[in-house]
């Protein structure tokens, strides 16, 4: 059976191309791009939850606040995914809120014309539906582990997932380019940089993964654990 995340990134990739207005003849016309600085939202909790929005290029964080303004990051997506896709399974305000992080450019689609082509075409329904429960499963395990897990699980599972989104495979290695800092990294799995960094370098000094700025390489997937 496929791996659910990586049906989800692919399904992503391939639904962004197929999606973006520009590439859909009744809408290319009076479609524009977004373009977002570093640091700036693209949607606010609370807001209207009126477009599904593609990422064309850049990197953008999803994430919500803690009643005491603790920052807490959901997921960070690059070219080709998906995100606001909440509004297609009833969300009405956004629960979350989403903010560039580096120059960004993004593709809205309005969720009335994202509706009115699902009611054209099945298939595109269907395989939007499923993106959104392979979102909502992912989430479920990732607080699963955020709940039962320690920090060095934690930090090993989210690796083996990344390999799994979004890795290339050479031999026996997988390679993960990725932009993700060591803070990026603590974000996402509910550490901290140092405890990040402190594991990374574990795993390094026993020679399961290498990794630079631009890219993790897992030596054996079967043997990180």
């Amino acid at each position: 059976m496929a791996n659910p995340a990586a049906l989800w990134y692919f399904e992503s990739v391939n639904l962004y191309k197929i999606l973006c207005p520009h590439k859909v003849k009744t809408m290319g016309d009076k479609h524009e791009f977004k373009n977002y600085k570093r640091d700036q939202f693209i949607y606010f909790p609370e807001e209207s939850a009126d477009y599904i929005y593609m990422i064309a290029k850049g990197r953008v964080k999803i994430g919500h606040y803690l009643d005491d303004g603790k920052e807490v990051i959901k997921g960070i997506l690059t070219y080709g995914e998906i995100f606001g896709e909440l509004a297609l399974a009833g969300e009405e305000k956004r629960g979350d809120f989403a903010q560039a992080m580096e120059e960004t450019i993004i593709c809205p689609l309005r969720i009335d014309d994202l509706k009115s082509l699902m009611w054209e075409d099945k298939e595109l329904s269907f395989r939007l539906l499923k993106l959104v429960g392979l979102r909502l499963m992912r989430m479920e395990r990732r607080m699963e582990l955020l709940v039962f897990k320690d920090a060095r699980t934690r930090i090993v599972e989210f690796l083996r997932d990344a390999a799994s989104w979004k890795g290339k495979k050479v031999g026996f290695e997988t390679m993960i380019p990725t932009k993700l800092t060591h803070k990026d990294i603590a974000a996402l799995t509910g550490t901290s940089r140092q405890t990040v960094t402190t594991i990374l370098n574990e795993l390094k000094d026993q020679n399961l993964i290498n990794f630079d700025r631009k890219k993790i390489l897992i030596r054996d997937l079967d043997k990180l654990k």
